[in-house]
Parts: structure tokens; C-alpha cells; sequence
């Protein structure tokens, strides 16, 4: 109706996928060089995974028309849970072999005689299995089974897998499939198309059928486009032949950014499984609200000043090497009170209803209270608080007393212990320096290690 309104030779968002309309998307190039090495390599699997709607057959079709069907014999499936002996009796009438009563040995026969016909004639021969996340691991294995006949020391069977999402999730999760995961040579996955992209496509399909110029678009229009089918080439058809029926029942010559919202406020209503939630223009998603830090007050850091032995200053190492990487003091960032991280560490591990917050964390809801620490500790964090309330600093006050992990205090002390270990280590080696200075004995040469060094 509508391409005979604005004298289009054909509908040009129709969803019958159609190699004419074959347009050249990011991941569509990504796919097809995909597909070019693995053709090339003549042996093995090549996965094509993509969404529904994503244009995976619309891919196959494009590569049926540019491939060279003079050394290259395509045969095509289109399967559903199909079981091994009926997917063995489909490839077999492919290769022009009668399947009619035959065991799975002298099928399996027949098709080794029909794969070795193919290649007499110089052909190799290429199967494409579309919509593959339907066949049982069975079924997968047979075909992985077909993929071993050879001749001359060459594959007589290449394989192509098309698949929605899941498939992808079977391959890479599935034990039983490992053999054949070993047999893939290229996979790639077909993503939705840029917003960037999507005027591009629609001029392009309009061209092939004879468009000029009317309708026209703006470009709020395909900033619309891109919402309401989230780069998803089938529902983008769907939705541009909506706008496209409106527009001639309006007698619209131009579309712009509402008219296309309207058509798809009218989609939703009527699929709303099938389109994506439309975003009004201008309008920013809202952000949750940042949570502040409670402040909390600083350990004692007397351990980490620097020793002075005999007028000389000697600093002491921060991060000394511990077997647990993982519970090691944070790098405090700019702007952040280093000393009081360890504490405010501590306090991150409070539930949130604690400290006067509703949302939950994955680590909030996982993570177990500590038992309150009575005594010295818990005096220190009031009367930090205090002072840095004094100093300016916002505090949050908290529903209940913080306190420290106790896991936080353990660490520290494990970590005093190693420092004065050093310590005491670091004073040894300075004695035996001393000494050894103030002694007679003749020094080494150090010209070995410094020509070494050169």
C-alpha cells in the first residue's frame, strides 16, 4: 500500500529476509571476514550466533550470492529439534542419496559415497545448519562425526552453524561438546547496529527499491528509529514499515522524530514484547543518589614513622610483601584520608539499613555483621567523629555505634608485627654495614658488577 503511495517499486522493510537488501553494518563486516577465513581454511566449524531478528539469514544469503558455486557445492538446513538419524537422512538426500530404508552404517556409507561424488567434480562441499541452538548435543555430535571424512588428506565437509544466543552458551558450557569446540575455527557474534548506522540502512533499502526522496526523513527521526528497535535489524524493518503505512494514510511527506514516536507508542501497545521501551528525547534516566562515606577515625600510626638510628633516618617500608595479597591496605586515592581507610573499610561491611540507607549491595547483602568491639577502639571512631565534625568535615551519623571489623584490627597487628620484624632485621644489616666500614679488611672490587650492569 504504501510503496504504490510514494512510488516505490517494492516494500522495502519487509521481513522475509532478502539478499538484496544486504547492507554492510560493522558487525556484519565482521562477520563476513569471519566467514572468508573459515571458507578458506576448507575444514572445520564456523559459528554465526546472533539475537533474534539480528540478520543472521539475511548473512547467509549474501554469502550464497558471492560465494563461487563452480568449486563450492552449498547445501542449506533449516532445522529444528531434528534427531540424529533424520538430521543423517536430511544430508544424505542433500548429496542426492536415497535414504529410503537404510541402516545408520549404510547411511552414514551413502554419504561418504555422495561427499566423494561432490569432489570428483573439483567441489568441496559446504553445509549451513541455521537455527543449530534447536539441535540436540546428539544430533551436533553426528554432524562433528560428518565433518571427519576426508579425501586425499583434505575435508570433503565444511560446516556452518547458525545460532541464537544460547547456542553460543552451549558450546562454551556444555562437557559433551568439547570435541567439537576443538573443530571451530572462527565464531563471531552478530550485535545490534550503531545508532549511527541506522540512517544508512534505512536510505539503503529505500534505494534499492526505487526511492527519491519522498518521504523525506530528520534526523530526530532516526534518532527514533534507534529507539524503539534498539538497532535490531528485524524490528527496525517492522518499525520503519509502520512509519512508512502511517505516513501514506497521513499523507505525510516528511517523518520526523514524533511521528515515529507515535508509531511506536501504537507497536508497544499492540506488541510489547516484540519492540524495545521507547525513551523519550531530552529526558535523562534517573541516577541513584551517591552514598556518603561515614567518617571514621584514623589508627595509630606511630609504626609507620620513619626510625631514626644514630642521627640517620631511615623510612620505613608501607606495603611490606604479605602471603595475602588481597587483604593488603588500600592505595588511597586523591582526595582520600589514607590512614582512615582501613576503619572506613571496616565500616563498608555494616548492613546499609545501619547507617541509614535502603539500597543493598551484591556485598551488602553477603557480607556479615561483625561483632561490636567494646572498649578502646570504639571510644577512638566517637571521638574522631567529634573531631573531624569540628574540622568541617560532613559526618553521617550512623542509626547505631560503627565499628571496626575485627578481621581490620587482626590485620593491622599482623602487619605492626612484620614492620617491627623488619625493623629489627633492617638495624642487624646496618650493625654489620658499620662494622664492617670502620674495620680494616680490604673491600671488594666492584668493577665486575658495574661492567656487568654497563
Amino acid at each position: 500500500m504504501y510503496d504504490d503511495h510514494f512510488g516505490l517499486s517494492g516494500r522495502p522493510f519487509q521481513l522475509t529476509p532478502d539478499p538484496r537488501f544486504w547492507f554492510e553494518t560493522a558487525t556484519h563486516r565482521k562477520a563476513m571476514a569471519y566467514l572468508g577465513y573459515g571458507l578458506a581454511q576448507g575444514e572445520g566449524f564456523i559459528v554465526i550466533t546472533g539475537d533474534i531478528g539480528a540478520g543472521k539469514t539475511t548473512l547467509v544469503g549474501h554469502l550464497m550470492d558471492t560465494v563461487d558455486h563452480q568449486s563450492l557445492n552449498a547445501i542449506r538446513i533449516v532445522s529444528t529439534a531434528i534427531e540424529p538419524a533424520d538430521l543423517l537422512r536430511i544430508v544424505a538426500h542433500s548429496l542426492g542419496v536415497n535414504p529410503s530404508g537404510l541402516e545408520k552404517a549404510e547411511l552414514l556409507m551413502a554419504i561418504e559415497r555422495g561427499l566423494h561424488a561432490v569432489a570428483r567434480t573439483g567441489k568441496r562441499t559446504l553445509l549451513i545448519v541455521d537455527e543449530a541452538q534447536a539441535l540436540p548435543v546428539a544430533s551436533l555430535e553426528e554432524l562433528r562425526m560428518l565433518s571427519n571424512f576426508q579425501a586425499g588428506g583434505h575435508a570433503m565437509l565444511q560446516i556452518v552453524l547458525l545460532g541464537q544466543p544460547e547456542f553460543r552458551d552451549r558450546l562454551h558450557g556444555e562437557d559433551r561438546l568439547e570435541q567439537l569446540r576443538q573443530r571451530v575455527i572462527a565464531i563471531h557474534h552478530l550485535d545490534p547496529m550503531e545508532e549511527n548506522e541506522v540512517a544508512d540502512y534505512i536510505a539503503h533499502r529505500l534505494a534499492v527499491v526505487g526511492w527519491s526522496g519522498r518521504p523525506n526523513f530528520t534526523t530526530e527521526a532516526f534518532a527514533a528509529f534507534y529507539r524503539g528497535s534498539a538497532g535490531v535489524p528485524r524490528r527496525l524493518n517492522l518499525l520503519a514499515g509502520r512509519v512508512m503505512l502511517f505516513a501514506a494514510i497521513e499523507g505525510l511527506d516528511l517523518i520526523d522524530g514524533p511521528t515515529v514516536d507515535t508509531v511506536i507508542g501504537d507497536l508497544h501497545a499492540d506488541l510489547p514484547m516484540m519492540h524495545a521501551p521507547v525513551v523519550a528525547p531530552g529526558v535523562p534516566e534517573p541516577v541513584a543518589a551517591p552514598v556518603t562515606a561515614v567518617g571514621v577515625a584514623p589508627v595509630d600510626t606511630d609504626w609507620l614513622k620513619p626510625r631514626v638510628d644514630n642521627g640517620v633516618e631511615h623510612p620505613v617500608p608501607i606495603a611490606p610483601s604479605t602471603p595475602e595479597p588481597a587483604a593488603a591496605l588500600p592505595i588511597a586515592a586523591p582526595g582520600h584520608d589514607p590512614i582512615a581507610a582501613p576503619a572506613e573499610a571496616a565500616l563498608a561491611a555494616v548492613e546499609p539499613d545501619s547507617i541509614g540507607h535502603e539500597e543493598e549491595t551484591a556485598a551488602d547483602t553477603s557480607a556479615v555483621r561483625p561483632e561490636p568491639v567494646e572498649g578502646h577502639e570504639t571510644e577512638v571512631l566517637r571521638q574522631a567523629q567529634h573531631e573531624r565534625s569540628e574540622a568541617g568535615a560532613f559526618v553521617v551519623a550512623p542509626a547505631i555505634d560503627p565499628t571496626p571489623d575485627s578481621r581490620i584490627l587482626q590485620r593491622i597487628a599482623a602487619l605492626e608485627g612484620q614492620v617491627e620484624n623488619q625493623e629489627a632485621a633492617l638495624r642487624r644489616v646496618l650493625t654489620l654495614l658499620v662494622d664492617w666500614v670502620e674495620s680494616d679488611t680490604a673491600r671488594p672490587g666492584f668493577t665486575p658488577i658495574r661492567n656487568a650492569a654497563a
